[in-house]
Order: structure tokens, then sequence, then C-alpha cells
């Protein structure tokens, strides 16, 4: 029978891919973390990890283990819920993958679940939609806000919450005008910086402009909207971002917005539940306090 510790290691050196990282994380030496992990490779009858002077990957006998390491370990936490639960004490972890358009929309979601199970732990990853949904198929991500279009685990289901809408966000003295509209033709004339392309915002802005017959060159790309963010706020270029987003922000202000028209381009942000049963007992919660948020206008 395995060990739900040895899980537990596994998954930690999983995230660190760090010998030393995880056993700190683990609270246990390293020698002690290599044992336990030489002892799951001679119970399995198979090497885990492949090695050298340091972690090099898991071996194909070891992703196979830590797929069913984290399924087990992600059981055993339902588990607590459920009987957390059942004493009208619910607690435990909520992981939550989150597209970088929607963490200001999700980030309202943990102070309402801790308002009513102070003992739920939630935790919000910014992610892309293929990490999503790849966190999901490995149980790392108990549930997902993305792009209603995005690719997503077989039998998962969804639950629409809002739609996405997009305005320019631009210097004044590089804005076309002080306040209405701009095309995306027009828009893409102008010096920019937008998400890089791994990003399904990034996808879809190019997809916008080139609807448009418009072909941008961008003048910085990031992974974040902080960095586009810092660009526009020192009037070195404009930037893409969701109306959702941008009223969240209080840096926005001074800065000038224009509506994105010639299409207009709407994208459906939805949860995203992995297949599991029995359900976590954290998931209801969490699918009921969505359903209590302001959705964007």
């Amino acid at each position: 029978m395995f060990d739900l510790r040895d899980m537990q290691l596994l998954a930690a050196l999983a995230r660190h891919e760090h010998f030393a990282r995880a056993a700190d994380e683990s609270g246990i030496s390293q020698p002690a973390f290599s044992a336990r992990i030489r002892n799951l490779e001679l119970e399995l009858g198979a090497p885990v990890v492949r090695r050298g002077n340091r972690f090099q990957g898991f071996t194909r006998e070891g992703e196979i283990a830590l797929k069913w390491a984290l399924r087990m370990l992600a059981d055993a936490d339902g588990l607590a819920q459920e009987i957390a639960e059942a004493k009208g004490q619910l607690s435990g972890r909520l992981a939550i993958g989150v597209v970088p358009t929607a963490v200001s929309f999700a980030a309202h979601a943990p102070i309402r679940l801790r308002a009513h199970h102070p003992g739920l732990t939630v935790q919000i990853f910014s992610m892309s939609s293929s990490e999503i949904r790849q966190g999901l198929e490995a149980f790392s991500l108990d549930a997902g806000l993305t792009y209603l279009d995005a690719k997503r685990p077989a039998g998962s289901r969804t639950e629409q919450l809002y739609s996405e809408r997009y305005v320019l966000l631009c210097p004044p003295d590089l804005a076309p005008r002080a306040s209405g509209t701009i095309a995306w033709a027009e828009a893409a004339r102008l010096p920019l910086c937008l998400l890089t392309r791994n990003m399904r915002n990034r996808r879809i802005i190019d997809e916008a402009f080139a609807a448009a017959g418009a072909t941008p060159e961008p003048v910085t790309e990031a992974n974040a909207f902080t960095a586009a963010l810092i660009q526009v706020s020192l009037g070195l270029a404009a930037t893409i971002a969701p109306e959702t987003l941008v009223r969240s922000l209080e840096s926005t202000a001074g800065m000038t917005q224009l509506g994105l028209t010639e299409p207009v381009v709407e994208k459906p942000i939805c949860l995203v539940i992995a297949d599991r049963d029995p359900e976590l007992p954290a998931i209801g919660a969490l699918v009921e306090v969505l359903r209590t948020l302001d959705r964007p206008a």
C-alpha cells in the first residue's frame, strides 16, 4: 500500500524540480527525502526520476506515478473537506487557475468564501488557458476561470460568468482622441505593448486585427498586464485590455480609454470544473459565490 506521505513528496518534487527545495518545503532533510523517493522506486519496481548532478525530470514510470499521486492527494483533500463540511466547518484548500484578464473578477471570490468558510484557504494562480487545462487534468487545480472557447479536459463542466469586451488604453499624448471609440485598424498603427503570443488574450486580439485587415507591430510584448500598464503610464505605448480589468484598476486613472470597434469583440469567460466524483465540497461553495458576484456590464 502506497504511503500518502510519499505521494506528497512526489508532488513537491514536481513543483520544485529540485530535491533540496522540495525537501525544504516538505520539512525533511534532503537525504531523508531522497531515501523516501528511492524506497518508492523499490516499491514500484521502476525508476521514478532521471538522476544526474541535479534533478533531470521524471521517467515514463515517474510521470505515471505522479499522475496517480496527484489524484490520490486530491481525493484525500476531498475526504477531509467532506468530513469538515459534515461538522459544519468546511475547511481545506481550493486551487483556482485564472486567465490574467479575469484575475480582477476572481479576486473577489476568496473574500466571500472566507466570510462563510473561514477555514477554507483559496489559492488563485494567474495562468494561460492551456496551463489551466493541464492543471485540471493533473489534479493540481480544482477549478479554472478561462475562455469558454478554450480547450478543456474531457468530461469537465462549465458555467458562463460574463463576456469580456476590449478597450484601447493609451497615454493622452498618443491618443488619437480624448474619448469615444477607435477601430481596430486605426489602433494597429499605434505603438502597442501586448501580451505574448502564447496567451489566449493575445490570440483573440490578433484575430480581431486580422478581421479588420490590420497587422500591428508591437513595440513590446509581456506575459502580464502589469508591464503593459507601466508602458502606458510612462507614455511609451498603448495597450489593449478587457474593460473589466481596466475598471478595477485605480492606476489607469488619467489614461485615455477608447472602446474598440469594427469589429466589436466579446469573449465569454467561464468557470471550468474538473470531472470528479464525488465533487469537492469547496467547489459547490465556489459556484455559489461566483453566482453572487457582480457581473461586468
